[in-house]
């Protein structure tokens, strides 16, 4: 599960610029396409059909497919060159981008999203290792935070760039601009980036590799299918359970008995690593989890058109970008764990604000809390990577991040199927408690019935109905809210579980953004 790749000879310092260029354009188009599709979900629910939670199979069949692609990034590299492998994640990128962008159906647009996140998976970690080549140590730094400013360019402009090309073009449109981003990369890669040497004996445990990503497929179909097949009443979702757990046991098996598996078990010997990909897990599903219900709240409960809806949300981008900066300042001179408690302490906060939202909340609110749980992922990101590898052995650090991202990426892509089940479930659950006390016989409706709510009339039973699904649906988010608040709090006590490094580490902080 090794990312190393052979180190590419240092390029001419005239081209550096150029090559830093394209290898970060090609990180932002990556980027990019983890949030700018979010506030399109409505409007391609509609084309295509689908349900609120069918929907959200747009984002989890992207972030699955990136998640199962990232560990072998390494082995690719090595076995047919760093350059030619970030060649065809781009060229694949794009035209899955271009097929994404002309899906007509649910399977279409869902399975071009997972061969986008096939391709888009390596454009990071390659995009890294080449940065990290061209430039030396002395200089690594200011590059390293320049890659992470890419990287984060997706939180902060996705939104806002998606919104805006929604409602004056066409959703259609936030997969088609990754056209002229992605040719302006290719060309500059061919151009001025040289490759690296190949490794004929470079390896990939294929069994154990199979048996991980089955794991995961088996696992997000599960989670994704169960609430509309009423779980274990289906034959497929009980044969989706039995390959899922299969798969798991076989990949365990093997991971603790072959010479060499896809994941080396001695990674889990380090105590802060193992805590750690735990940690990374939690915050997976609390930040994007988080993302994916926002944007139905604001454009189906609030009724905020698409562009607001993207301005509206960009501000968490911008909490994490400064707090990302900060917490690099402050790395050496505070206890990591005291600024880990600081991002849970304040994403717990967020959502406990947001339990008390209703649709009527204003939109400094949405900003101002918005923000501050960009800052507490901020405060937790570049700390957690710290301790994470402070301890681990650097020959073991490259299967290390390979298999941290992807605890990262399970556990976002868990989190996004599992608050969508939750609402479509609580959303019935609390209709059917609330449309118990709507009866002829409540005298509240006495008083109400000249407004037209009436029981005693179809209207006012029909928009009877609708109030009391619009409650119902209110009342499943603020449920959804409090589940993360929850979560991040009961992540607390991990801390404690956390050794304090001997000496600060010089570890590459942007390895949590793979």
């Amino acid at each position: 599960m090794s990312n190393a790749t052979t180190a590419s000879p240092s390029a001419p310092v005239a081209n550096r610029g150029a090559i830093t260029a394209c290898v970060i354009l090609s990180v932002i188009m990556q980027a990019l396409d983890t949030t700018i599709a979010n506030v399109a979900l409505p409007h391609i629910q509609g084309d295509v059909s689908a349900s609120a939670d069918q929907i959200n199979w747009v984002l989890t069949s992207y972030i699955v497919a990136a998640a199962i692609m990232t560990p072998p990034s390494g082995f690719l590299s090595a076995k047919f060159g760093r350059k030619r492998v970030l060649l065809v994640a781009i060229a694949g990128f794009v035209v899955a981008s271009v097929l994404c962008g002309l899906s007509e159906s649910l399977i279409q647009i869902v399975g071009f999203r997972l061969l986008q996140g096939l391709f888009g998976a390596s454009l990071v970690p390659l995009s890294q290792g080449i940065l990290l080549d061209i430039y030396n140590v002395e200089e690594r730094g200011r590059a390293m935070a320049l890659f992470g400013v890419s990287v984060m360019v997706g939180p902060v402009l996705g939104p806002v760039i998606g919104g805006w090309l929604t409602d004056n073009i066409s959703w259609r449109w936030v997969f088609y601009i990754n056209v002229p981003i992605g040719a302006l990369a290719f060309f500059g890669i061919v151009v001025y980036v040289t490759e690296t040497k190949l490794d004929a004996l470079a390896k990939l445990d294929w069994f154990g590799f199979g048996m991980l990503s089955i794991g995961i497929a088996g696992l997000q179909l599960f989670l994704d299918r169960g609430e509309q097949l009423d779980w274990f009443y289906s034959s497929e979702i009980i044969i989706e359970a039995l390959v899922c757990v299969s798969a798991f046991y076989l990949f365990l098996v093997h991971m603790f008995t072959a010479e060499r598996s896809f994941v080396n078990p001695r990674l889990f010997m380090d105590q802060n690593f193992a805590v750690s990909i735990l940690f990374i897990f939690i915050v997976g599903v609390t930040y994007l989890a988080s993302l994916a219900l926002m944007t139905p709240y604001l454009q189906t409960l609030m009724g905020y058109p698409v562009v607001t809806a993207g301005i509206v949300m960009g501000p968490r981008g911008l909490g994490t970008m400064f707090c990302m900066f900060l917490v690099g300042r402050l790395i050496g001179k505070i206890d990591t764990r005291w600024l880990l408690f600081i991002g849970l302490a304040l994403t717990a906060w967020a959502m406990y604000d947001m339990t008390g939202w209703t649709p009527d909340v204003s939109q400094w609110t949405l900003i101002s809390v918005g923000f501050v749980q960009g800052a507490g992922l901020g405060f937790l990101f570049v700390p957690l990577t710290t301790i994470a590898f402070a301890t681990l052995p650097a020959q073991m650090r490259g299967e290390g991040t390979g298999l941290y991202n992807l605890s990262r990426n399970i556990g976002s892509s868990v989190g996004i199927s599992v608050v969508s089940m939750l609402i479509t479930e609580n959303t019935q659950v609390n209709h059917a408690n609330i449309a118990a006390y709507v009866t002829p016989f409540n005298r509240y409706f006495d008083l109400t019935a000249a407004q037209g709510v009436s029981p005693f009339t179809a209207v006012g039973r029909a928009s009877l109905d609708g109030m009391i699904t619009t409650q119902a649906t209110i009342i499943a988010y603020i449920d959804d809210f409090k589940l993360l608040m929850l979560m991040s709090i009961f992540a607390m006590p991990l801390l404690v579980l956390l050794r304090k490094p001997k000496a600060p580490p010089a570890v590459d902080h942007s390895v949590a953004m793979e």
